[in-house]
This record gives C-alpha cells, structure tokens and sequence, in this order.
C-alpha cells in the first residue's frame, strides 16, 4: 500500500492548476481594469445631473471593475473553479436600491469592461468604453431635455377653473391633469404635468393672485406619478 505523506498534498493539485497562470497577463488585465475603471469614474463625474452626488459609489466603479477582471482571470483556466464561482456569487443578494437609471448602465458598464479585461479582450473594451463614453457626454451634456413638472394647486371655488386653465395654458408649452381631488369643507386640489418655457415660473405669481386660491406649488417631475 503506497503511503502519502505531507509534501505529496501540495505537489500535484495546487501546483497543476496554477501552472497556466500569467502574472504579467494579470497584471496587465488588472491595470486595463483600472484604466477603464477610472474613465467610467470621470465619465460619470462630468455628466452627473442629481441632487447628491456620491464619491463612494463613484469609487466603486473603479473597484468594480477591477474586482470583476480578477474574478475572469481566477475562472479563465479552470472550468470546475468557473462553475464554483457561479453557484457562490448566485447567493449574494445586493440591498442598496437604486434609483436612478444611469446608476445601473454604469454598474453594468463596469462590469462587462471588468469581464473584456480579465478574458484578454483589452482593445474592444477600451474602444467600446470610449465610444459609450462619448454617448453619455452627447446625450447627457450636449443635447437639451425639457424636464417636466407638477404643478399642484389647491383652491376652494370651482369657479376659478377655467381661470386656472386660462392662465396655465397661456404661459406653459404643454399641461394635462394628472389628478384632481375634492376634499370636506369644498376644497379642491388639482394636480398638472407641465412643461415650462424656457424655465420660466413667474406666471406661478399669476395663479397665486386668482381669487380662491390658496396654495400653488410645483415640483420636479421624473416622469413617475402615483396618485
């Protein structure tokens, strides 16, 4: 009966599946990560239009990135290690939510960038991650969106509506009723999806000065309404 002995544990499994690793190779997967890692941080620095904007998740971008190409260089030479890694990343569930659509396109962006780099395809995600870049810029910067608004007014005369109606439709480009809501002591609340020209809100001054009305307030409007 052959005996194993203590050095014969490290001489053929360890050793064998690491015979096909690079470290140049995954050093160079890793730094492209992180080159690209850091254009996806700038890209999305500059064309930021929030409210709060957040270093940290910035920074993961990067880490993201980089974090993702090891994983491919790990998994690349061993498809059982490949399989094992699939299963353990299938429990992780992520909690943070996220709510601005952007948010998940550079997640992605990083991600699949991370992917190229540790499978080798270095050039197709430097030019891809260029040419996404340039999108984002264009369509975030360059091109001009009319964001819409809420206008919610609430008055206690019904006779004041096509007052109301008149002086919305004179000085917005665009208005429909989202809401309308009638509440004890007869006071009515209605709300408008509006579009402004130009930004402009003073006639907000005009509906203010209608006989009846007590409040007027507008909102910014991502383009989402539950009444």
């Amino acid at each position: 009966m052959e005996s194993i002995n203590f050095s014969d544990v490290f001489k053929s499994s360890i050793l064998e599946k690491t015979s096909s690793f690079s470290i140049i190779d995954s050093i160079i997967g890793l730094t492209a990560a992180f080159i690209i890692g850091l254009f996806i941080y700038m890209v999305y620095k500059k064309t930021f239009t929030g409210v709060i904007y957040s270093h940290s998740f910035n920074i993961s971008l990067i880490v993201m990135s980089m974090a993702t190409a090891l994983i491919i260089i790990g998994i690349s030479s061993n498809v059982l290690l490949s399989l094992g890694m699939v299963g353990a990343l299938s429990i992780v569930r992520f909690r943070t939510p996220i709510k601005d659509p952007m948010d998940i396109v550079y997640i992605f962006w990083a991600i699949i960038a991370g992917i190229l780099c540790g499978a080798g395809f270095i050039l197709i995600a430097a030019v891809g991650s260029i040419l996404i870049g340039a999108v984002i810029v264009t369509f975030i910067n360059r091109i001009k969106v009319e964001n819409p608004y809420l206008l919610v007014v609430r008055y206690n005369e019904a006779s004041i509506e096509k007052s109301l109606e008149h002086v919305i439709a004179e000085h917005v480009k665009k208005h429909c009723v989202k809401s309308k809501s009638i509440m004890p002591g007869n006071d009515h609340e209605v709300t408008y999806e509006i579009r402004v020209n130009d930004n402009n809100t003073s006639f907000m001054n005009n509906i203010s000065n209608l006989d009846g009305v007590k409040s007027a307030i507008m909102l910014s409007y991502d383009g989402n309404f539950t009444a």
